[in-house]
């Protein structure tokens, strides 16, 4: 985090990233003599309402976050930065995009959280889009031209009111992660609720395992039904109740609650009853320390695609275990109307024999596996996000390995996940019975 100081005094010349967050009300017009060298600009967290007309003098800017501002307009100059291509613009209150306000070099645009009805059909202009944030809105529908962004691959539209579902989503060659729940068209199907109540004070709290955009994880003891002087060890997500990139946390804990039970799914073991903030939150089963995250969060430069250490390398047996374990997954999920909408690396846990266990449903939706016009097609998307797992994990198999027979066809099992017709790629049940040929 940088200083308004040290921007005034010129300690900052010459930096390709600052970072700004000082209750800012006004645009610090010093940031503009930056233009030769600034990248990356944070102002995030201040109270702007605009920019100035001579933004556009950050002709180097590549990435641009306003998030938690009091913008209810969408800044037009932001079109004349022709090297931006990320921009984030969550909670904030805006209502209106003007027709041509986006750069056309945009490939990662985050508008979560705000008051949009309608997006600009210039947004089909931005060919490199890859990634668009848009759950907690207003919208109703989406522009027919954005079919042609053909290189989109991941789109949030949860918690907004859509009707229907905009059928023409569902013919994008590369599009692989999708969140729609909360809508009203998603709200139809939610079975299997039923899950046993936990009783808040049977659970004593230990140290926190984790925070995610939905809610905090923490370690606790569970004091309930068990012999005298004992207990279980589980793990407790409390959910904030915030709009979250994915959507709202009560649509990721529905779809927890009706995945219901398989090998390689995180187990829950109840839900919390009698939170004394009246918060709501699922008990899970305490995961192995021996498991460890598969992947890493995508990057700036990656956008859509996980990252992994430096040095990681599977052998195929081990590829083989964790793809399988996942697709099966997945064909579970599938079979309950439940699409995970989050296909990564980074959702999956992994321990020494490389048994996986899939978790985080932030982006899951509910949909009618009879409705045949809609069913194979979510599923497909979804086979594409599996594609890209295989893909990345391919690219780490350790030289080595004399099982080139199987890297074959695991790799012949990727193309087909993901080739652009997307009726055309298999479903997770076809592969379960590739995968057993294999095993």
């Amino acid at each position: 985090m940088h200083t308004l100081q040290q921007l005034r005094s010129g300690q900052l010349t010459g930096a390709k990233t600052v970072k700004l967050s000082e209750e800012l009300k006004a645009f610090p017009v010093e940031l503009v003599e930056l233009a030769e060298t600034l990248e990356i600009l944070d102002l995030s967290g201040n109270h702007l309402t605009s920019l100035p007309d001579d933004f556009s003098r950050l002709q180097n800017l590549r990435i641009l976050f306003l998030s938690d501002n009091d913008f209810i307009e969408f800044p037009e100059v932001l079109s004349k930065c022709m090297n931006l291509e990320m921009i984030g613009f969550k909670a904030n209150r805006i209502t209106h995009i003007p027709e041509n306000a986006f750069p056309l070099k945009l490939r990662w645009l985050i508008l979560t959280n705000n008051q949009l009805e309608h997006l600009p059909k210039a947004i089909a202009g931005c060919k490199q889009m890859q990634k668009l944030m848009l759950a907690g809105n207003k919208l109703k529908d989406l522009p027919e031209e954005m079919g042609d962004l053909r290189k989109l691959e991941l789109l949030r539209i949860s918690a907004n009111r859509f009707e229907t579902l905009p059928l023409w989503l569902l013919s994008l060659p590369r599009l692989s992660w999708l969140a729609c729940a909360g809508n009203p068209f998603s709200g139809k199907k939610q079975t299997g609720n039923h899950l046993t109540e936990i009783f808040w004070n049977e659970l004593v709290l230990q140290e926190q395992l984790g925070q995610g955009a939905s809610g905090v994880i923490t370690k606790a003891n569970w004091k309930s039904n068990w012999p005298a002087n004992s207990f279980k060890e589980v793990a407790v997500k409390v959910f904030k109740g915030e709009v979250t990139s994915d959507g709202l946390p009560s649509d990721e804990m529905k779809a927890c609650m009706a995945a219901g039970v398989h090998a390689n799914l995180v187990k829950v073991l109840g839900k919390i009853a009698l939170h004394p903030q009246h918060k709501k939150g699922l008990v899970f089963e305490l995961i192995s320390s021996s498991y460890r995250n598969l992947g890493n969060s995508p990057s700036f430069e990656s956008c859509t695609r996980d990252v992994y250490d430096t040095g990681t390398v599977f052998l195929v047996d081990e590829i083989i275990s964790i793809a399988s374990g996942i697709a099966s997954a997945a064909a579970h999920l599938h079979a309950r109307g439940i699409m995970h909408g989050d296909l990564y690396a980074h959702n999956i846990l992994i321990d020494e024999k490389a048994h996986p266990l899939f978790g985080d449903f932030g982006a899951a939706a509910f949909y009618d596996v009879k409705d045949t016009d809609i069913a194979p097609a979510l599923q497909r998307l979804e086979i594409r996000a599996f594609g890209c797992l295989l893909d990345d994990l391919l690219m780490h198999v350790t030289s080595s390995d004399v099982n080139q027979a199987s890297v074959m066809v695991l790799s012949q099992m990727r193309d087909k996940c993901m080739q652009e017709d997307v009726l055309q790629r298999p479903d997770f049940s076809a592969l379960q019975r590739e995968f057993a040929q294999l095993g």
